[in-house]
């Protein structure tokens, strides 16, 4: 069973920063990409930022120039750094791994909020 935990979600004002952290624990620690994804109230759950295995990364268009996603060594820890944040980054973010142990099988952590407000 593997178990994704985020954590440093919060509250800070516009322009501010914020480093998410997800740690993945358990059994078959072995991912192909990994990923953050968010979702505001009464909107759909969207990609927010993918990095795979190679380090290649991927951004909402939304995002570009203000986030970055890292993966150290390509192991089992990701992380989103989040500058110049904005009203409308706020929603519940939740980090995403691919199984390369199991074809097809995507875990999910429980998600780390984040409030832009001022």
């Amino acid at each position: 069973q593997v178990q994704l935990v985020e954590s440093g979600g919060g509250l800070v004002e516009p322009g501010g920063s914020l480093r998410l952290s997800c740690a993945a624990s358990g059994s078959h620690l072995s991912f192909n990409a990994m990923g953050w994804y968010r979702q505001a109230p009464g909107k759909q759950r969207e990609l927010v930022a993918t990095i795979s295995r190679g380090s290649s990364t991927n951004y909402a268009d939304s995002v570009k120039g203000r986030f970055t996603i890292s993966r150290p060594y390509a192991k089992n820890t990701v992380y989103l750094q989040m500058n110049s944040l904005k009203p409308e980054d706020t929603a519940l973010y939740y980090c995403n791994a691919d199984s390369a142990v199991v074809r097809g099988i995507q875990y999910w952590g429980q998600g780390t909020q984040v409030t832009v407000s001022s």
